[in-house]
Protein backbone atom coordinates (compact mmCIF):
# COMPACT_ATOMS: atom_id res chain seq x y z
CA UNK A 1 0.00 0.00 0.00
CA UNK A 2 1.40 3.24 -0.93
CA UNK A 3 2.87 5.30 2.10
CA UNK A 4 1.47 8.38 1.34
CA UNK A 5 -2.23 7.33 2.20
CA UNK A 6 -3.15 7.68 6.02
CA UNK A 7 -6.70 6.93 7.32
CA UNK A 8 -7.15 9.88 9.41
CA UNK A 9 -5.60 12.22 7.02
CA UNK A 10 -7.44 11.42 4.21
CA UNK A 11 -10.56 11.54 5.60
CA UNK A 12 -9.54 14.68 8.26
CA UNK A 13 -12.36 17.08 5.92
CA UNK A 14 -15.54 15.36 7.03
CA UNK A 15 -14.17 16.40 10.68
CA UNK A 16 -16.95 18.80 11.88
CA UNK A 17 -19.57 17.51 10.06
CA UNK A 18 -18.42 14.34 11.96
CA UNK A 19 -16.93 13.91 15.15
CA UNK A 20 -13.57 12.11 15.10
CA UNK A 21 -14.89 9.11 16.88
CA UNK A 22 -18.04 9.08 14.95
CA UNK A 23 -15.12 8.95 11.70
CA UNK A 24 -14.08 5.87 13.54
CA UNK A 25 -17.26 4.39 13.97
CA UNK A 26 -18.03 4.95 10.30
CA UNK A 27 -14.19 3.12 9.16
CA UNK A 28 -15.73 0.06 11.32
CA UNK A 29 -19.27 -0.64 9.33
CA UNK A 30 -19.96 -2.68 6.58
CA UNK A 31 -22.19 -1.58 3.59
CA UNK A 32 -23.63 -4.34 1.44
CA UNK A 33 -25.00 -2.67 -2.26
CA UNK A 34 -26.05 -4.90 -4.68
CA UNK A 35 -26.44 -3.41 -8.09
CA UNK A 36 -23.02 -1.18 -9.62
CA UNK A 37 -24.70 0.68 -12.87
CA UNK A 38 -26.10 4.02 -12.99
CA UNK A 39 -26.21 4.83 -8.99
CA UNK A 40 -24.97 1.89 -7.04
CA UNK A 41 -21.70 2.86 -8.64
CA UNK A 42 -21.60 6.80 -7.08
CA UNK A 43 -23.02 5.50 -3.84
CA UNK A 44 -20.33 2.93 -3.50
CA UNK A 45 -17.88 5.78 -3.93
CA UNK A 46 -19.76 8.35 -2.68
CA UNK A 47 -19.44 5.89 0.75
CA UNK A 48 -16.10 5.13 0.29
CA UNK A 49 -14.91 9.03 0.49
CA UNK A 50 -17.26 9.35 3.68
CA UNK A 51 -14.74 6.73 5.24
CA UNK A 52 -16.66 3.93 5.59
CA UNK A 53 -14.22 0.85 5.81
CA UNK A 54 -15.80 -2.63 4.43
CA UNK A 55 -18.59 -3.02 1.47
CA UNK A 56 -20.19 -5.81 0.04
CA UNK A 57 -20.86 -5.38 -3.44
CA UNK A 58 -22.76 -7.54 -6.39
CA UNK A 59 -23.45 -7.40 -10.07
CA UNK A 60 -23.29 -9.78 -12.60
CA UNK A 61 -22.87 -6.92 -15.66
CA UNK A 62 -20.15 -5.51 -17.87
CA UNK A 63 -19.67 -1.85 -19.39
CA UNK A 64 -21.44 -0.76 -22.16
CA UNK A 65 -21.63 2.52 -24.61
CA UNK A 66 -24.79 3.39 -23.41
CA UNK A 67 -24.00 3.65 -19.71
CA UNK A 68 -22.08 5.99 -20.05
CA UNK A 69 -24.52 8.94 -19.67
CA UNK A 70 -24.58 8.05 -16.16
CA UNK A 71 -22.53 5.35 -14.68
CA UNK A 72 -19.28 6.53 -12.86
CA UNK A 73 -17.00 3.22 -13.66
CA UNK A 74 -18.49 3.62 -17.34
CA UNK A 75 -15.36 4.98 -19.39
CA UNK A 76 -13.51 3.63 -22.44
CA UNK A 77 -10.73 1.92 -20.86
CA UNK A 78 -13.87 -0.35 -19.09
CA UNK A 79 -15.69 -1.25 -21.87
CA UNK A 80 -16.75 -4.88 -21.67
CA UNK A 81 -15.51 -4.94 -18.19
CA UNK A 82 -17.02 -6.58 -15.14
CA UNK A 83 -19.16 -3.35 -13.38
CA UNK A 84 -18.40 -4.69 -9.77
CA UNK A 85 -14.28 -5.21 -10.03
CA UNK A 86 -14.03 -2.02 -11.74
CA UNK A 87 -16.12 0.05 -8.84
CA UNK A 88 -13.98 -2.23 -6.39
CA UNK A 89 -10.93 -0.72 -7.86
CA UNK A 90 -12.11 2.58 -8.11
CA UNK A 91 -13.31 2.76 -4.70
CA UNK A 92 -9.72 1.06 -3.46
CA UNK A 93 -8.08 3.82 -5.35
CA UNK A 94 -9.73 5.97 -2.72
CA UNK A 95 -8.98 3.86 0.05
CA UNK A 96 -6.56 1.17 -0.09
CA UNK A 97 -7.43 0.33 3.38
CA UNK A 98 -10.95 -0.95 2.60
CA UNK A 99 -12.35 -4.73 3.27
CA UNK A 100 -14.48 -5.17 -0.18
CA UNK A 101 -16.36 -8.08 -1.48
CA UNK A 102 -17.06 -8.59 -4.67
CA UNK A 103 -20.51 -10.83 -5.88
CA UNK A 104 -19.64 -11.17 -9.26
CA UNK A 105 -22.77 -13.16 -9.74
CA UNK A 106 -25.00 -10.93 -8.37
CA UNK A 107 -27.14 -11.72 -5.25
CA UNK A 108 -29.11 -15.02 -5.58
CA UNK A 109 -30.74 -17.37 -3.16
CA UNK A 110 -27.31 -19.02 -2.64
CA UNK A 111 -25.24 -16.00 -1.81
CA UNK A 112 -27.76 -13.91 -0.01
CA UNK A 113 -26.69 -14.84 3.34
CA UNK A 114 -23.23 -14.42 2.54
CA UNK A 115 -24.03 -11.04 1.11
CA UNK A 116 -25.45 -9.75 4.38
CA UNK A 117 -22.88 -11.10 6.59
CA UNK A 118 -21.90 -9.02 9.01
CA UNK A 119 -23.79 -6.33 7.27
CA UNK A 120 -25.03 -3.13 8.98
CA UNK A 121 -26.68 -1.42 6.09
CA UNK A 122 -28.10 -1.78 2.48
CA UNK A 123 -28.15 0.88 -0.14
CA UNK A 124 -30.15 -0.48 -3.11
CA UNK A 125 -28.73 -0.37 -6.47
CA UNK A 126 -30.38 -3.05 -8.56
CA UNK A 127 -31.39 -2.21 -11.84
CA UNK A 128 -35.39 -0.76 -11.70
CA UNK A 129 -36.33 -4.12 -13.47
CA UNK A 130 -34.75 -6.32 -11.15
CA UNK A 131 -38.15 -6.97 -9.81
CA UNK A 132 -37.22 -10.78 -8.17
CA UNK A 133 -33.57 -9.71 -6.63
CA UNK A 134 -35.15 -6.86 -5.12
CA UNK A 135 -38.07 -8.28 -3.51
CA UNK A 136 -35.24 -11.01 -2.30
CA UNK A 137 -33.17 -8.80 -1.22
CA UNK A 138 -35.70 -6.35 0.41
CA UNK A 139 -37.57 -9.33 2.46
CA UNK A 140 -33.90 -10.23 3.59
CA UNK A 141 -33.32 -7.08 4.79
CA UNK A 142 -36.60 -7.35 7.20
CA UNK A 143 -35.83 -11.16 8.10
CA UNK A 144 -32.30 -10.46 9.21
CA UNK A 145 -33.44 -6.78 10.68
CA UNK A 146 -31.02 -4.95 8.61
CA UNK A 147 -31.89 -1.22 7.77
CA UNK A 148 -32.21 -0.53 3.94
CA UNK A 149 -32.48 2.59 1.67
CA UNK A 150 -33.76 2.63 -2.02
CA UNK A 151 -32.74 6.08 -3.55
CA UNK A 152 -34.04 5.90 -6.96
CA UNK A 153 -32.95 8.70 -9.62
CA UNK A 154 -36.06 10.15 -11.24
CA UNK A 155 -35.57 12.84 -14.37
CA UNK A 156 -32.88 15.42 -12.68
CA UNK A 157 -33.98 14.12 -9.05
CA UNK A 158 -34.07 11.87 -6.55
CA UNK A 159 -36.74 9.88 -4.34
CA UNK A 160 -35.64 7.99 -1.20
CA UNK A 161 -37.72 5.25 0.74
CA UNK A 162 -36.07 3.54 3.85
CA UNK A 163 -37.45 0.40 5.32
CA UNK A 164 -36.23 0.38 9.03
CA UNK A 165 -36.64 -3.00 11.67
CA UNK A 166 -39.87 -3.33 12.86
CA UNK A 167 -41.33 -1.06 10.65
CA UNK A 168 -43.15 -1.13 7.62
CA UNK A 169 -41.41 -3.73 5.28
CA UNK A 170 -41.20 -2.98 1.65
CA UNK A 171 -43.56 -5.68 0.86
CA UNK A 172 -46.16 -4.30 3.14
CA UNK A 173 -45.04 -1.01 1.19
CA UNK A 174 -45.55 -1.91 -2.63
CA UNK A 175 -47.55 -4.82 -2.14
CA UNK A 176 -45.76 -6.89 -4.77
CA UNK A 177 -46.47 -10.60 -3.94
CA UNK A 178 -46.80 -12.44 -7.03
CA UNK A 179 -48.23 -9.98 -9.33
CA UNK A 180 -46.82 -9.56 -12.81
CA UNK A 181 -44.12 -7.63 -13.63
CA UNK A 182 -45.96 -5.12 -15.54
CA UNK A 183 -47.68 -4.26 -11.84
CA UNK A 184 -44.34 -4.84 -10.09
CA UNK A 185 -42.78 -1.57 -12.37
CA UNK A 186 -45.91 0.57 -11.81
CA UNK A 187 -46.45 0.14 -7.87
CA UNK A 188 -42.39 0.41 -7.38
CA UNK A 189 -42.83 3.72 -9.41
CA UNK A 190 -45.74 4.95 -8.17
CA UNK A 191 -44.76 4.25 -4.88
CA UNK A 192 -41.20 5.61 -4.83
CA UNK A 193 -42.32 9.00 -5.76
CA UNK A 194 -46.00 9.91 -5.30
CA UNK A 195 -45.35 13.26 -5.12
CA UNK A 196 -44.33 12.79 -9.32
CA UNK A 197 -42.28 16.12 -9.52
CA UNK A 198 -40.36 14.74 -12.70
CA UNK A 199 -43.37 13.43 -14.67
CA UNK A 200 -43.92 17.39 -15.54
CA UNK A 201 -40.79 17.72 -17.89
CA UNK A 202 -40.37 14.55 -19.41
CA UNK A 203 -40.13 16.16 -22.69
CA UNK A 204 -40.33 12.80 -25.02
CA UNK A 205 -42.58 10.32 -23.06
CA UNK A 206 -41.60 7.53 -25.93
CA UNK A 207 -38.29 7.15 -24.52
CA UNK A 208 -39.92 5.49 -21.38
CA UNK A 209 -40.78 1.97 -22.90
CA UNK A 210 -41.57 -0.54 -20.11
CA UNK A 211 -42.13 -3.18 -22.55
CA UNK A 212 -38.23 -2.64 -23.59
CA UNK A 213 -37.20 -2.59 -19.50
CA UNK A 214 -35.67 0.90 -20.63
CA UNK A 215 -36.34 4.61 -19.67
CA UNK A 216 -34.36 7.85 -19.68
CA UNK A 217 -32.15 8.75 -16.70
CA UNK A 218 -29.47 11.44 -16.06
CA UNK A 219 -26.24 11.87 -14.07
CA UNK A 220 -27.92 14.56 -12.22
CA UNK A 221 -30.31 11.79 -10.49
CA UNK A 222 -27.71 9.30 -9.78
CA UNK A 223 -25.56 11.92 -7.87
CA UNK A 224 -28.69 12.85 -6.23
CA UNK A 225 -29.90 9.69 -5.34
CA UNK A 226 -26.23 8.87 -3.82
CA UNK A 227 -25.93 12.16 -2.36
CA UNK A 228 -29.46 11.66 -0.33
CA UNK A 229 -28.81 7.74 0.18
CA UNK A 230 -25.23 8.87 1.72
CA UNK A 231 -27.06 11.27 4.11
CA UNK A 232 -29.63 8.62 5.44
CA UNK A 233 -26.40 6.46 5.70
CA UNK A 234 -24.81 8.73 8.33
CA UNK A 235 -27.84 8.91 10.14
CA UNK A 236 -28.30 5.09 10.14
CA UNK A 237 -24.87 4.28 11.29
CA UNK A 238 -24.04 6.57 13.55
CA UNK A 239 -27.70 6.77 15.56
CA UNK A 240 -27.81 10.45 15.32
CA UNK A 241 -30.88 12.47 13.22
CA UNK A 242 -34.24 11.74 11.71
CA UNK A 243 -34.60 9.29 9.90
CA UNK A 244 -38.43 9.51 8.13
CA UNK A 245 -39.10 5.38 7.76
CA UNK A 246 -42.13 4.23 5.08
CA UNK A 247 -44.50 4.72 4.59
CA UNK A 248 -42.87 8.09 4.50
CA UNK A 249 -40.82 8.93 1.39
CA UNK A 250 -38.45 11.92 0.46
CA UNK A 251 -38.43 13.62 -3.14
CA UNK A 252 -36.37 16.69 -4.04
CA UNK A 253 -36.24 17.85 -7.92
CA UNK A 254 -33.15 19.91 -9.06
CA UNK A 255 -34.91 20.85 -12.15
CA UNK A 256 -38.02 22.26 -10.61
CA UNK A 257 -36.09 23.22 -7.64
CA UNK A 258 -38.69 21.14 -5.26
CA UNK A 259 -38.11 19.03 -2.82
CA UNK A 260 -41.25 17.13 -0.66
CA UNK A 261 -41.75 14.59 1.99
CA UNK A 262 -44.57 12.27 1.08
CA UNK A 263 -46.80 10.35 3.25
CA UNK A 264 -48.96 7.21 2.19
CA UNK A 265 -49.75 5.16 5.19
CA UNK A 266 -50.80 1.57 4.14
CA UNK A 267 -48.52 2.18 1.35
CA UNK A 268 -50.15 0.94 -2.18
CA UNK A 269 -53.25 0.19 -0.30
CA UNK A 270 -53.53 4.34 0.67
CA UNK A 271 -56.75 5.60 -1.51
CA UNK A 272 -54.85 8.55 -3.13
CA UNK A 273 -52.11 5.26 -4.61
CA UNK A 274 -54.80 3.25 -5.74
CA UNK A 275 -56.59 5.65 -7.72
CA UNK A 276 -53.02 6.91 -9.28
CA UNK A 277 -52.04 3.51 -9.83
CA UNK A 278 -56.03 2.48 -11.31
CA UNK A 279 -55.14 5.76 -13.79
CA UNK A 280 -51.94 4.74 -14.67
CA UNK A 281 -52.83 1.78 -15.74
CA UNK A 282 -55.32 3.39 -17.85
CA UNK A 283 -52.58 4.86 -19.56
CA UNK A 284 -50.28 2.52 -20.10
CA UNK A 285 -52.24 -0.76 -20.47
CA UNK A 286 -50.83 -1.67 -23.71
CA UNK A 287 -47.01 -1.49 -22.44
CA UNK A 288 -48.43 -3.31 -19.42
CA UNK A 289 -49.52 -5.95 -20.77
CA UNK A 290 -46.80 -6.47 -22.97
CA UNK A 291 -44.12 -6.38 -19.75
CA UNK A 292 -46.82 -9.30 -18.24
CA UNK A 293 -45.87 -11.71 -20.96
CA UNK A 294 -42.33 -10.85 -21.04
Amino acid sequence: MDARFEYQNAFSRNIGWVTRAEQNILRGKRVAIAGMGGVGGVHLLTLARLGIGAFHIADFDVFDVVNFNRQVGATMSSLDRPKAEVLKAMALDINPELDIRVFGQGVDKANIDAFFDGVDLYIDGLDFFAFAARQMVFEACHVKKIPACTAAPLGMGSAVLNFLPGRMSFEEYFGWGDLPDGEKALRFLLGLAPAGLHGAYLVDPSTLNLAERRGPSTIIGCQLAAGMAAGESVKLLLGRGKVWPAPYGLHFDAYRNKYVRTWRPGGHRHPLQRLALSVARRRMGAALEVLHAA
